[in-house]
């Protein structure tokens, strides 16, 4: 029998891509699903992009790269950073990783121990508590509250601060909730972070220009005091439709700069040369097919909302960013996951059960309306004709 290393009992996953799994597979089998479970835009990838990468096979770049990117890539990365939160940072505290998750896994890496504590969202992306479980560190999960907009509160999260403390997680605009926090919020949680000088934070920042109504994404790059502890997630995928290049950049701080590259040579090596040159087209070019999917999904989140607060037991708040909604399912007398389920198997809509996100999540599903504005209504229409004539198991 196999001997594996314990900590390896302690992954969880993303459920979502189980979900997905399943609905494809009932649509193979000749059922029409209507996915609105996966996070990943319905948009193709702008053109000059794919032109870009295309472009850069054809002139002969098929080798490594080195392991912090290229340094054309991390340049890119330094001016859309200044175009998008005011703030010039050094090419060379920039990292260009295979996705968003090598920077979660590295930051929680670093910083998680038996006997350290980690900070969370919860609800929030299950990769976090995953990961946290499996450096033997105690996830810590910080409330994330419908009837606080779906945004952390600075007074809760610095409570829950303890001398075991090794990082904090936050994430605005947020998944699964679509909760932005305001610039005022995390102005009080800098505040308050001065009296914890050693504990690190990792701003996932991966939704930040999803935003609507009028809020303003606030990076945490913008509080100077903070920066010599800060890790920025951000990446390619969600803004430009790029989820399958599997492209990410991070910003570290000097002192842990080197451990990140280090983890680089003996994980991933180096991302790959093509997909970073589209990267590059993606932040210099134009950002026409930005504006224009941002606009299709403003219209969808409002058919979304007006429609979910017309179905019996549900009620939702107004999402403020991303491309999720969380409605509150806690009155239609279903567990979130059996509704789930129930949804997909009978109905052939695909959510997310809210406690595939956290042990707050209870009470919710989270629908993604990255899909089609007829697809949405007709899933819609399709939960509500379920509801009203299923009556949730004892």
């Amino acid at each position: 029998m196999l001997h594996t290393v314990s900590a390896f009992d302690r992954i969880g996953e993303e459920n979502a891509f189980a979900v997905l799994a399943r609905a494809t597979a009932l649509a193979n089998s000749g059922r029409d699903i209507i996915n609105l479970g996966i996070g990943q835009p319905d948009f193709r990838t702008p053109e000059h992009i794919v032109e870009a990468a295309i472009k850069a096979l054809r002139d002969g770049h098929h080798g490594y790269t080195p392991a912090n990117g290229l340094i054309a890539t991390r340049e890119a990365v330094v001016r859309r950073t200044l175009a998008t939160t005011g703030i010039e940072v050094s090419p060379e505290s920039v990292m260009i990783l295979p996705g968003g998750k090598p920077t979660m896994y590295a930051a929680i890496l670093m910083f998680g121990e038996p006997g350290a504590e980690i900070l969370y969202p919860d609800p929030g992306f299950p990769i976090y508590r995953s990961m946290i479980e499996f450096t033997g560190a105690t996830p810590v999960p910080v409330p994330v509250r419908e009837e606080n907009g779906f945004a952390f509160s600075a007074e809760e999260t610095l409570s829950l601060i303890t001398p075991k403390t090794r990082l904090l997680i936050l994430n605005s605009p947020a998944n699964p909730t679509g909760g932005v926090t305001p610039r005022a919020e995390i102005e009080k949680l800098v505040k308050g972070l001065a009296d914890h000088p050693d504990v690190a934070i990792m701003s996932d920042e991966i939704y930040d220009v999803m935003t609507y109504d009028g809020e303003a994404h606030c990076s945490l790059l913008t509080f100077p005091e903070i920066r010599d502890r800060l890790i920025v997630l951000n990446g390619w995928s969600k803004t430009w439709a790029m989820t399958g290049w599997r492209m990410g950049w991070s910003i570290w701080p000097e002192v842990l700069m080197d451990k990140i590259r280090k983890l680089a040579v003996n994980c991933w090596s180096c991302v790959n040369a093509p997909s970073q040159f589209a990267g590059i087209a993606a932040i210099d070019g134009p950002q026409d097919d930005v504006e224009t999917m941002m606009r299709a999904f403003d219209r969808r989140r409002k058919v979304v909302v007006e429609g979910l607060n017309t179905l019996p037991g549900v009620s939702c708040a107004t999402p403020k960013g991303a491309f999720y909604a969380f409605p509150n399912i806690s009155q239609t007398g279903w567990k979130a996951k059996k509704l789930a389920s129930a949804l997909l198997e009978e109905a052939g809509v695909a959510l997310i059960g809210g406690p595939d996100f956290g042990i707050l999540g209870e009470g919710y599903v989270r629908l993604s309306y990255a899909n089609s504005e007829e697809n949405i209504v007709r899933a819609l229409e399709r939960v509500d004709g379920f509801l009203r004539s299923q009556s949730a198991p004892v």
